[in-house]
């Protein structure tokens, strides 16, 4: 997907004294390229504001939907660790390390930039959108090798999943940094409690509703938590999301 410009090697981490800041969805950055309809929590491409560069090792989140038979073509990447989820439809990939597969709804995949991949991705689709998200972590150390991964929990539908953490533990995803990232999926309304002493998270909404230690959150929504002992959930039936756990 698109080079991020030079400003992302000097990007801040959002910080704040704030224990909970909202990011609400509609104040989101966007881009119609008419193939490409896309939100950017956080600074990216021709987007750009210097309150939102990232968070802690958090650079990207861009909520994408591309057309039907249209993607991304050959492009690079290096020294990122790229997280891509499937809200619904199907996205192929193939890249420089002689990967090539389709990633389809409920699916994750990580790959690790390293010291340089290549990939193209597209929509294989005559007639369906393809709807994601596509998340940068910054990796705790440069130059690693390159490598991919892909997994489904589509089966988790209550709850919290582990889905990428820095150890591989429960069957998640490896990932070069301090973070694990959380699947939350809720069917039915529940109340949980994380946590987070000395740690930071964002939540990003990706449908239903919810309240992260009192704030309401929608769709499309994020939120940062800092300086709490817990991340105090709240949601309602039908609900999904996505929790970075980071240092």
């Amino acid at each position: 997907m698109k080079k991020l410009g030079v400003f992302l090697t000097a990007a801040l981490a959002l910080q704040g004294g704030e224990m909970v800041t909202v990011r609400k969805s509609d104040e989101r950055g966007k881009g119609d390229h008419g193939w490409l309809s896309t939100q950017y929590t956080f600074s990216f491409s021709e987007y750009y504001d210097s309150k939102y560069m990232g968070f802690r090792a958090l650079r990207v989140i861009n909520e994408d939907i591309v057309a039907a038979t249209k993607g991304f073509d050959t492009h690079p990447h290096d020294n990122m660790e790229i997280l891509t989820y499937i809200i619904n439809g199907t996205l192929a990939h193939k890249d420089t390390m002689g990967n090539q597969s389709q990633i389809t709804k409920g699916e994750f995949q990580l790959m690790s930039a390293g010291t340089g991949v290549q990939h193209s991705e597209f929509n294989p689709s005559q007639k369906e959108k393809v709807h994601l998200l596509q998340i940068w972590i910054q990796p705790n150390q440069k130059g690693l090798k390159p490598s991919y991964q892909q997994k489904s929990y589509d089966e988790h539908i209550q709850g919290l999943k582990l889905v990428v953490s820095p150890d591989g533990k429960e069957g998640s995803l490896k990932i070069h940094q301090d973070a694990r990232i959380y699947l939350g999926r809720f069917q039915k309304a529940e109340e949980i409690s994380l946590p987070i002493a000395n740690r930071h998270v964002w939540i990003q909404m990706i449908k239903g509703t919810a309240t992260v230690n009192g704030a309401p959150l929608h769709a499309g929504d994020g939120a940062s938590v800092s300086n709490e002992k817990a991340v105090e959930i709240k949601t309602s039936a039908n609900v999904e999301f996505l929790l970075f756990d980071l240092s």
